[in-house]
């Protein structure tokens, strides 16, 4: 074979296996290290959320594949004089809340609107001031994932953009034992998409 044929040949191949990669590159096989640090909070009986007879048979939480579509940057119109309201939990719990903002962001070319949540300060020393809380709704619960919705934790941007990454969504920990207290997710924040990232359902709850 000549060299030249011989390049030829290898730039197909490289050629090839490049248009492969581009090809996958939403999906990604590979467990993130935040599902790895999510995993390991759960297995640790000190800090678990689950119930011990389901800790005892715990392998891991059940993820959906990573994909990047669902990392997205979302544009955030601050609403700074919103007044601080009773956001229903589970329980008869009552924690304060306020509309921080509005994120405007766009999946698959697809524009959706999410209100993120700011909790009322308090004296506990341990509380994060930069601390947003994003709960939301879509058409994926009751189905592949928590019937009441899931969260996502933000910290208030330098500017007015930030990365909303769907990957990192997760369940209230009502979703593994009832023990618990958890903000019921507002109506207001339910997206028409089936959301397919982040963590999916718990058995049956």
């Amino acid at each position: 074979m000549s060299i030249k044929k011989l390049i030829s040949n290898c730039f197909i191949v490289f050629f090839l296996m490049f248009t492969a990669c581009q090809t996958k590159k939403s999906h990604i096989n590979s467990n993130s290290e935040y599902q790895k640090n999510q995993n390991e909070f759960f297995k640790d009986a000190s800090k678990s959320p689950l119930k011990s007879k389901d800790l005892k048979d715990f392998k891991g939480l059940n993820f959906f594949s990573i994909d990047s579509s669902y990392m997205v940057k979302a544009k955030l119109f601050r609403t700074p004089n919103t007044s601080y309201f009773e956001m229903k939990t589970t329980t008869e719990r009552i924690t304060r809340e306020r509309v921080f903002g509005v994120l405007s962001f766009s999946i698959n070319n697809q524009p959706f609107e999410l209100n993120v949540y700011q909790g009322e300060s308090t004296n506990d020393e341990d509380v994060d001031v930069d601390y947003l809380f994003l709960p939301f709704l879509d058409e994926s619960n009751g189905l592949t994932t928590y019937g009441g919705g899931r969260y996502i934790d933000l910290y208030i941007p330098v500017g007015d953009t930030l990365i909303l990454d769907f990957n990192k969504a997760y369940n209230p920990f009502c979703a593994y034992n009832d023990n618990y207290s958890c903000p019921i997710v507002p109506r207001e924040n339910y997206i028409p998409l089936n959301v397919m990232a982040g963590v999916k359902s718990f058995k049956n709850y």
